[in-house]
């Protein structure tokens, strides 16, 4: 079960970042992710500025009713904006239940492998859990993206092949990118994480 909470999102911080919903200003950090090949290697489309302008506007709406969404990350200190880390619901692949909560990520190159991701997604399985009252939270990646699910690891989840699946969205022009590994953390095992963490 989740909750919604039908209200402007407050920003999460971590140590290093603000986790936040989009402004005007994150426009061309916006269309960079969604057009840079190194960033969307393992997704089958690339947006042009019109559509990813219309993208931004429709997750800052779509942040701004919820409380939560695909928010922007910005680092504190310099304050700026390097891509996105966080919650959404899943009601587009038929096999999960609806409100599935997934979590997912994508940042600009420069800022991989400084931890970024991990430390925004731990602030995000936490409100996942403890304001939406999710009992799961899932994610996914094609199967060869091994930088997404070695954070998928990190932070905790688990690989559930049981669940794997060839993603319905994913056009048969690119087979490559159709076979997804799918992920989990359970509200048990998180709690026990945190538990030996203390």
């Amino acid at each position: 079960m989740t909750a919604t909470i039908g209200n402007a999102m407050k920003p999460l911080h971590t140590n290093r970042l603000i986790l936040r919903n989009w402004e005007d200003r994150d426009r061309d950090l916006f269309f960079r992710i969604n057009s840079d090949e190194r960033v969307m290697e393992f997704f089958p489309f690339r947006r042009n500025r019109t559509e990813a302008d219309a993208k931004l506007s429709e997750m800052r709406d779509d942040i701004e009713r919820k409380g939560f969404g695909f928010a922007a990350a910005e680092i504190a200190a310099i304050g700026e904006c390097i891509g996105f880390v966080g919650l959404t619901r899943t009601d587009h692949l038929p096999f999960l239940p609806e409100g599935t909560i997934e979590i997912g990520w994508r940042l600009v190159p420069e800022f991989w492998g400084h931890g970024y991701v991990s430390e925004a997604s731990r602030a995000w399985l936490a409100f996942g859990f403890d304001t939406l009252g999710s009992d799961e939270i899932v994610s996914f990646a094609v199967r060869d993206n091994r930088r997404s699910t070695a954070v998928m690891e990190r932070i905790g989840m688990t690989a559930d092949p049981t669940r794997d699946f060839d993603h319905p969205g994913v056009p048969e022009s690119h087979p490559h990118l159709r076979p997804h590994a799918f992920y989990s953390l359970k509200r048990r095992d998180w709690e026990e994480q945190k538990r030996a963490a203390n």
